[in-house]
């Protein structure tokens, strides 16, 4: 009412026609406000969203169009039934109030938006369990935490041993009630080895060798990440020796048995480039039954090569052994005295990183035992932490930020990348962000380690939940998250911290590529699901009902433009958007939608993304040894270009 009169008042003026503007001036005003206020409501930012919520010419674009398998991924519409929230076990003590300070809370950023994405009813299926597990893990990280800053505010020295050591010996062995146990810190790493040397002692017919799986307080029984099951020969010629391989969880109890030998003569799968049995024994065995005569007796023919079985059989009673079990990309491979025996494949949730023991039981007397080749967290104390902590960011946006996934107790890998591509100008300068995406662990010497890490370097952003592989495509969405409204980049790439990334070259082929909608990666254009339950990559119907994938860039590295992130960002927000286990693939599923929205996608192939480090022009070394990381980088410095490092 009082606009009202004064402008009723201004008509009364002579000048009259002044008057009329403002009047006009202020229905403007309050025109644009009530939109703006409409708008407000709309727009949410994935911050806001997440936290306040309660608890051949491969340098141009690929000519031939992407061989999308005629799939359909219809537009999530008004009326498609979304997925609603749930209540998830521990997710409330996960945002718990705590007593971390705001620069402690720099790991942290991502965590906090991330709440609703962990409670969605469609969740990946292992979420509940990494959420469950990693509440516990968390309380225990912050008592911790919090009895360090008591011990610092009262002067009290704590002396610690090395908790994370390179090797454990005989010494560390503990024996209780005939069994043999040595612990292991910090879990197991690519190339970490554990060597035992012992003689069946005929009280017995077989023994066990078994690695122990993290134990959280809670927990009345560890997981059997994997038993080695040997039978030794029996006094009756028709009994076989054998070793069977397998794995144990609460939820599901025995897994399915591999056993060697197998007598499987074609077909016979592969881990690490390895046969899961030894092929001299198989070989040798069924050769003999193959060329034996069936006209004569049939059991004699059975005895000749069980006694073949028998003569290669590695253990034998009252010999000693030195059986040696050593962690590869693929699985667990067993030689022993110095041969090949068996290999066995990773099983899901029962990775090496969450071993914690080795237990030995049966009839074998145990002389030594080593484990080498063991995670170890860094000493800071010797470290140039200045040169190797990420500078600070002052650019309103990036050129490109750089996500890596990293598992807790892969120290040696992440101080390998810190010394070598890291250390690029672009990196130092703060043109491009580096930063390693990391799940809580079951280990709590190791979550104190890595926590311990993610302060002194700053390059650490912790996830809330436990990290297992089937839940990695959370971390994509985190990737995206950190690329678009923490740390705002042009471009976002997606690694693994087993590669080597030359960013020099990255930001040089990225020059001739479109800024918006582009997919660049080596590309699939046409693949279709595993249906294989043993596969790694197994996919069920339900969870993929289609026979073939949209085009998706093989996960070593890729990178794709901002406002794709932003739309992966925002469909989770709005849960218009499917989670799927395999985070590379899913990448390509959320394009396609994002393609189907009716934005233009450039899917530009490069096959210099998936290589070995040799070529002249490698974008990307995958598969790379702390050792061969540092090696790439020293000769790139020393040579100026690309040379191979054995």
């Amino acid at each position: 009412m009082k606009s009202l009169k004064i402008a009723l008042s201004m008509f009364k003026m002579k000048k009259w026609s002044g008057g009329v503007v403002i009047i006009a001036l202020a229905i403007i005003l309050v025109f644009s406000y009530s939109l703006m206020g409409t708008r407000t409501q709309k727009k949410q930012s994935s911050y806001d969203f997440f936290r306040n919520h309660p608890a051949d010419d491969s340098h141009l674009e690929d000519n031939h169009p992407a061989k999308s398998p005629q799939l359909e991924l219809k537009k999530a519409t008004k009326s498609s039934k979304k997925p609603h929230y749930i209540n998830v076990e521990g997710l409330s003590d996960l945002y718990a109030q705590n007593n971390i300070s705001r620069d402690e809370s720099n790991a942290l950023v991502v965590w906090f938006q991330m709440r609703l994405l962990l409670s969605r009813s469609d969740a990946l299926p292992e979420t509940s369990q990494g959420i469950r597990e990693a509440s516990i893990a968390w309380k225990d990280l912050l008592s911790k935490i919090k009895e360090n800053k008591a011990a610092q505010l009262s002067n009290i020295n704590k002396t610690e041993d090395k908790n994370c050591p390179y090797s454990v010996s005989t010494i560390d062995l503990t024996t209780s009630s005939g069994e043999t146990i040595l612990d292991i810190p910090c879990g197991l790493a690519e190339d970490s080895s554990i060597s035992v040397l012992g003689i069946p002692d005929g009280h017995s017919r077989s023994f066990q060798i078994e690695l122990l799986g993290s134990q959280l307080p809670v927990e009345s029984k560890p997981p059997i990440v994997l038993q080695y099951n040997v039978s030794l020969p029996g006094d009756n010629m028709t009994e076989e020796p054998f070793v069977v391989q397998n794995t144990w969880t609460k939820e599901h109890g025995w897994g399915k048995e591999e056993r060697c030998p197998s007598h499987r003569s074609v077909n016979i799968p592969k881990v690490d480039g390895l046969v899961l049995c030894n092929e001299k024994v198989v070989r040798s065995t069924m050769e003999e039954n193959g060329n034996a005569s069936f006209v004569g007796d049939v059991s004699a023919n059975v005895s000749q090569g069980i006694a073949h079985e028998r003569a290669n059989f590695p253990f034998v009673e009252g010999n000693a052994f030195t059986a040696t079990l050593w962690v590869g990309l693929e699985g667990f491979h067993m030689t022993v005295n110095g041969r090949h025996e068996t290999s066995f494949v990773y099983r899901e949730k029962l990775e090496p990183w969450l071993v914690s023991g080795v237990k030995v039981t049966g009839g074998v007397d145990i002389l030594s035992a080593l484990a080498r080749g063991l995670p170890v967290s860094e000493d800071n104390d010797l470290v140039d932490v200045e040169h190797l902590k990420a500078p600070l960011v002052t650019r309103k946006r990036l050129v490109m930020l750089i996500g890596i996934f990293s598992t807790g107790n892969n120290f040696e890998r992440r101080m390998a990348l810190r010394r070598s591509w890291m250390q690029y100008e672009a990196a130092r300068s703060g043109d491009v962000a580096v930063r390693f995406f990391i799940g809580l662990h079951k280990n709590s010497q190791v979550n104190l380690e890595l926590w311990k890490e993610a302060l002194v370097y700053g390059d650490i952003q912790l996830m809330p939940f436990v990290d297992y592989y089937s839940l990695i495509s959370l971390k994509t969405i985190a990737i995206c998250i950190m690329g678009t409204k923490i740390l705002p980049a042009k471009y976002i790439m997606k690694t693994d911290d087993d590669a080597f990334v030359r960013i020099d070259q990255v930001l040089t082929s990225l020059k001739e590529k479109p800024s918006n909608g582009l997919l660049y990666g080596r590309i699939s254009f046409d693949s279709s699901p595993h249906r294989d339950r043993d596969s790694k990559w197994y996919i069920s119907n339900e969870e993929w009902p289609h026979d073939a994938y949209p085009p998706w860039a093989h996960g070593p590295g890729y990178i794709i433009s901002r406002d794709i992130a932003k739309f992966i960002v925002r469909g989770h927000q709005e849960r218009d958007l499917k989670l799927f286990k395999l985070e590379d693939v899913a990448m390509g599923i959320w394009i396609e939608q994002f393609k189907n929205s009716g934005q233009e996608v450039h899917y530009m192939t490069d096959d210099r993304f998936y290589n070995a480090g040799c070529e002249t022009d490698y974008i990307l070394a995958h598969y790379q040894s702390p050792r061969l990381v540092l090696c790439l980088w020293e000769k790139l410095q020393k040579e100026h270009q690309p040379a191979c490092c054995e």
